[in-house]
């Protein structure tokens, strides 16, 4: 019986820094990580891919609010429909290329996320959506539209807006059983469309989910093995920008949870992605993997003669 990996792409891998965002751009960027899940599949696991949307969301958002006077802007919520619909189309069509006549088939499902509408984060806006601004220009889009903004690294200013925790995925059952037929499924893309339980059903809410909790939610859910976590840094390190700085390749989830206690994992670069980590292994997970495309797949195999030069970050149940 194949295993499963419930594999994270951030929507910046698809877009990527100094890249406007271009359809060729993208899909260009698509296919290099297409070839590293085929890679995965062709080691003998089933896949799930969840994708962000940061940049893509944002993007549509300004769109629509750009021709606002020509026809209706819709809400935050259905722009993180539109990203899904266009990025799954893009990353099925890049892993139906790389892995011609190799795969069973790949299917992009839509899907929506449950939240709670009391969720904290409605409150406290901090995920970061679209391009980067001057802290002129985001000073003057927050006055002229409402947003909020804030300093996202060095490389400027973007809108942030709510980004609730996620606690169910409607379609889990289609995913399921999709991957019995061991198809590569696309899904909770821009960690999903975030919806409530309302009087009539469930409605949307706008808000953008962290991709990785979406990740972690889904891979839970379906009993996965591993969890990758898909990000441009190629290890994880401890006391990081420090002359000291040294990578980690592998740490048990209570070391993880104590590095993090001890602030090493800043909640706006590894913060998240080490708590999707803890989470995943405490509901039942085997192995989480942080690491770049291109080394999730050596970084799954947990033999001895693993090169370090060639693995990323492994974070494992408690070592007995």
């Amino acid at each position: 019986m194949p295993k499963t990996a419930v594999v994270a792409l951030g929507g910046n891998a698809i877009t990527r820094s100094k890249e406007s965002g271009t359809h060729a751009e993208q899909a260009a960027n698509a296919r290099r990580m297409a070839r590293a899940v085929c890679g995965l599949r062709d080691a003998g696991w089933n896949v799930v891919l969840v994708h962000g949307n940061g940049p893509q969301v944002g993007n549509l958002a300004i769109q629509q609010e750009e021709a606002a006077g020509i026809v209706p802007a819709q809400p935050l919520f259905s722009t993180s429909a539109m990203s899904q619909g266009q990025l799954g189309s893009l990353l099925t069509l890049a892993l139906l290329t790389e892995g011609r006549g190799r795969l069973t088939g790949v299917v992009s499902v839509v899907t929506h996320v449950l939240v709670e509408p009391d969720d904290p984060a409605f409150a406290t806006p901090t995920k970061p959506v679209g391009p980067f601004f001057t802290e002129e220009q985001a000073g003057e889009l927050a006055a002229r539209r409402g947003w909020v903004v804030a300093r996202d690294g060095d490389r400027g200013h973007r809108r942030v807006v709510a980004s609730p925790r996620p606690v169910g995925i409607v379609e889990i059952d289609a995913i399921r059983a999709l991957i019995d037929q061991h198809m590569i499924v696309v899904a909770g893309g821009g960690g999903g469309i975030p919806v409530i339980a309302g009087d009539p059903g469930l409605e949307g809410i706008d808000a953008v989910i962290d991709k990785d909790l979406t990740a972690q939610r889904i891979a839970s859910s379906v009993n996965a093995e591993a969890l990758v976590l898909v990000t441009d840094t190629e290890k994880v390190h401890l006391d990081f920008g420090r002359p000291d700085q040294r990578a980690i390749t592998e740490m048990s989830v209570d070391e993880a949870v104590k590095h993090l206690e001890d602030g090493q994992f800043p909640e706006g670069s590894m913060g998240p992605k080490v708590r999707a980590a803890i989470r995943f292994l405490r509901e039942g997970g085997t192995t989480a993997v942080i690491t770049t495309a291109e080394r999730a797949g050596p970084s799954l195999d947990s033999g001895e003669d693993r090169a370090d030069d060639t693995v990323g970050t492994r974070i494992v149940g408690a070592r007995g």
